[in-house]
């Protein structure tokens, strides 16, 4: 279950999840005949939602169609992570790595396109992945840590007790090092 709350001061759309501090975000777009403008971040704005994180790295990839990326996490050096698509659309999930969180190892995901502009907000504690639904994918998102390879780890994207549901209509194109990817159980995970 979900709900939205409105920012008068800005309308950006808030949708809480049923995960502690994970939600989407909606900027307001404004459109005509040229295209659109939004605002993609405002430090103000996202703190007045709660994000008041201080982000230190940009990130972009470009993925193709039935590409799927994660679960990842930094479990030294953990990162927030703002996430939101370009062009294309992907399923993006988080899942809940805290062990004193009601909802450690449940997932949520939802739908971040180029066409719906929403944005999803992963604070840190959470493994983060997703799946490209479109030809091909841009995601942007922004850290509030450096990466630091040494420190990340991955969960299987395919653990049966995450049940993760990808979408995808067939086998995913994954990386070597996600093929190697922790079960849930046997996953270091946050106090």
């Amino acid at each position: 279950m979900s709900t939205t709350t409105q920012i008068a001061s800005t309308s950006l759309k808030v949708i809480s999840t049923p995960l502690a501090g994970l939600f989407v975000l909606e900027p307001k777009v404004f459109g005509d005949a040229r295209g659109f403008f939004l605002e993609s971040y405002n430090q103000k704005t996202w703190a007045e939602v709660g994000i008041v994180e201080r982000f230190v790295q940009d990130n972009h990839s470009l993925s193709g169609r039935g590409v799927l990326r994660g679960l990842h996490y930094q479990i030294c050096h953990p990162q927030g992570k703002l996430i939101h698509v370009g062009a294309g659309e992907i399923f993006d999930v988080a899942v809940d790595l805290r062990r004193s969180s009601p909802t450690f190892g449940k997932w949520y995901g939802a739908n971040l396109s180029g066409e719906n502009h929403r944005q999803m907000w992963v604070p840190v504690g959470f493994a983060h992945g997703f799946s490209v639904l479109s030809e091909n994918a841009h995601v942007l998102y922004k850290t509030t840590d450096f990466y630091t390879p040494e420190c990340e780890r991955t969960i299987a994207w395919d653990d049966p007790d995450l049940a993760v549901e990808w979408q995808l209509s067939g086998k995913p194109v994954i990386s070597s090092k996600d093929e190697r990817g922790t079960r849930f159980r046997d996953a270091e995970t946050f106090a």
